[in-house]
Formats: structure tokens, sequence, C-alpha cells
């Protein structure tokens, strides 16, 4: 089943856009194999430009977004946390909320050996590799949260309930 893209809060432009443009990233595949409304939100990417570009140009909310950072143990295995983006994780709470010594950011290469996307592009949607993923459990309290979709430059606009259904993640209380 195809899942219905709301585009009517989306500038005729824009429309046009997301018809022509709008890649069909792992992260949109299993999107739309799950039944996912969502809404495309394609922006202009900058480099090193983080979470504050996207919102400048879609004109939301920072804590809105979701940012999806890959990190490792202390025995180098690789998991997904997702974070609002105008916040950071605590590694010490998030090592203690899930049972670890330590964690740390992967280096670049190794994100996207995990994930199969760039960094910049990263998605918890449809990654190369079955990891865990965690989220910060206060992401579930919006209506609907910005999250990408697999390629820089473009973001998905879901209800956070949807997120929970197909990711499944563990809830963790480490924002800062």
């Amino acid at each position: 089943m195809t899942p219905s893209i709301s585009l009517s809060s989306v500038s005729t432009k824009t429309k046009i856009m997301i018809k022509e443009k709008i890649p069909s990233t792992p992260a949109i595949r299993v999107l739309r194999k799950n039944g996912v409304d969502f809404t495309p939100r394609p922006y202009r990417y900058e480099d090193r430009g983080s979470t504050k570009v996207a919102t400048r140009e879609l004109k939301c909310d920072e804590h809105q977004m979701v940012k999806t950072l890959v990190m490792e143990d202390e025995h180098k295995k690789p998991f997904i946390i997702l974070m609002h983006g105008d916040m950071q994780v605590s590694t010490k709470e998030l090592a203690r909320a899930i049972g670890t010594k330590s964690v740390v950011p992967c280096d670049l290469k190794t994100a996207q050996k995990h994930t199969g996307y760039l960094v910049g592009g990263t998605s918890p949607f449809g990654i190369r590799r079955d990891i865990p993923i965690y989220m910060e459990e206060s992401i579930v309290n919006f209506s609907s949260i910005f999250i990408n979709a697999g390629r820089r430059g473009l973001l998905i606009e879901m209800q956070p309930a949807e997120l929970v259904r197909i990711l499944e993640p563990g809830l963790v209380r480490v924002g800062i």
C-alpha cells in the first residue's frame, strides 16, 4: 500500500519540486512499504550546517528536528541515537542507560559503513546493518517531527508514533 503524501501545506513551487525530485532512498522505500503517511521536506543543504540550516530553510522549530547519530560502545558495537536537533547527547547518561561502560560518536567512514548513508543524510530507516536504535523519549510528545529521509537536503515530516512503530527504539532520557 502506498501512503498518501500530504502536500496541502507546501507551496506550488515545492510541490512541483517534490513530484520531480524526491529520490527513492532506502528510507523512503521502508516508509512506503510500511504504509507511513509522511510529507517530503526538501531544503537547500549546506555542508556542516546541522539542524540550524534545515530549521531556517523549512521555518520550523529546531526541537522538532530529529538528528540521527551513529555511535559505538567500548567494544566498537554500533548503535543509533535519535536526538532533538537543538540538544546534545550526554554520553555518560547514554552509556548508563544502555548498560555499557562508555559510548562515543563513530567516525564518518564507520558511520557510513554501518548505515549506508552519507553523514548529513543519515536516516534511521533503511540502514544497511541491523543495529540497535535508541531515541530521546520526549520526541514522542510532538504531533509531527522532521527526520532525515536518506539524502542530504531531504527531510520528511511524520508522526513520531510511526517512527516508534517502525523502528521500535529503546526510549532513553539522555538529552542535554
